[in-house]
């Protein structure tokens, strides 16, 4: 039994190297819609139900598939708006079910980034062989059919195996999306590549907002909003990240739309201080440029735990 993961070694906030995005800006903010297929009858999986209702549930597929009806073409004309590119958690099957979605993203040169094949199917139970199928299969499919290297990952509803991270960063991912420990990146302890835990967010997630915690549109921006401007006052001593995890099937609900157009105005005012990018953007600057500086730091400070080490250090 392990106590902890020991995925990345505790690095207080405070004292450490200043981050600077490119033009000196404070905060790197990124937008990742899920653009995810819920199968109607998914397979049975020991470890988890797909659909709480039991098999089928007609009205928690029906509630999704708005998403991919209206919700998307909704939430794509509000970022273009704002001048925003999403980058997508994509489930790998929407290539097959929804090419006119994936087409719209292209248009609009927005990043792709791996979601698992459907959201109901858990990585829980895979052996080796089955979690390396599915990497292969998403880094394949998007290549062909969206024209991109897939560089991001955030586990299919959440679910992992102990071989997950590794696997990952074998397979030349640049971030990961599914450890929610800071404000800002960090390198993750893997046996090869050089992956960054990059900040995705579970406390703006629109699933847990109106969810889980069922917030008003009115009360989800508000929170946005002083998410926004605490992590930019931060930002004046060293670089942080902000990142909106939507779904088209909740955040794009006509009554809730404008209330979130409310937020992104709010962010886009401070446009001088704020670098819009995507998430891989993010992780291949950070990559590059403070990788080897933040693991200098944590063994200076003498913070670093043994187990699982940084392969990637130097390279």
């Amino acid at each position: 039994m392990f106590a902890e993961p020991n995925l990345y070694d505790y690095w207080p906030y405070e004292k450490r190297p200043k981050i600077e995005w490119p033009g000196g800006k404070k905060l790197a903010f990124w937008i990742a819609p899920n653009i995810e297929y819920y199968e109607y009858q998914p397979p049975h999986n020991d470890w988890r139900q797909p659909w709480p209702k039991g098999n089928p549930d007609i009205i928690g597929f029906s509630q999704r598939d708005y998403g991919n009806r209206v919700g998307h073409l909704r939430l794509m004309e509000l970022l273009d708006k704002y001048d925003l590119r999403g980058s997508v958690s994509l489930n790998i099957a929407l290539l097959d079910h929804h090419p006119e979605i994936i087409e719209d993203c292209v248009k609009r040169d927005w990043e792709f980034f791996s979601h698992g094949i459907y959201n109901t199917r858990y990585s829980y139970g895979f052996d080796e062989a089955a979690e390396r199928a599915v990497l292969e299969d998403c880094i394949k499919s998007v290549e062909e059919k969206a024209g991109q290297r897939i560089r991001g990952y955030l586990a299919p509803a959440l679910t992992h195996t102990e071989r997950t991270i590794d696997l990952i960063a074998e397979y030349d991912f640049w971030y990961s999306c599914d450890l929610f420990q800071d404000d800002q990146p960090q390198p993750l302890k893997t046996k090869s590549g050089k992956l960054v835990s990059l900040p995705y967010s579970l406390e703006v997630n629109d699933v847990i907002t109106y969810g889980s915690l069922s917030q008003s549109p009115s009360r989800y921006a508000d929170v946005l909003k002083r998410h926004f401007d605490q992590l930019l006052e931060e930002g004046e001593e060293s670089g942080t990240v902000m990142c909106i995890p939507l779904h088209a099937y909740l955040v794009s609900q006509p009554h809730r739309i404008r209330m979130f157009e409310e937020a992104l105005e709010h962010i886009k005012a401070h446009s001088d201080d704020v670098w819009f990018a995507t998430g891989r953007e993010i992780a291949e600057y950070y990559r590059e440029h403070y990788w080897d500086q933040t693991l200098a730091d944590i063994n200076a400070q003498g913070l670093a735990t043994g187990g699982t080490g940084f392969s990637g250090a130097g390279k």
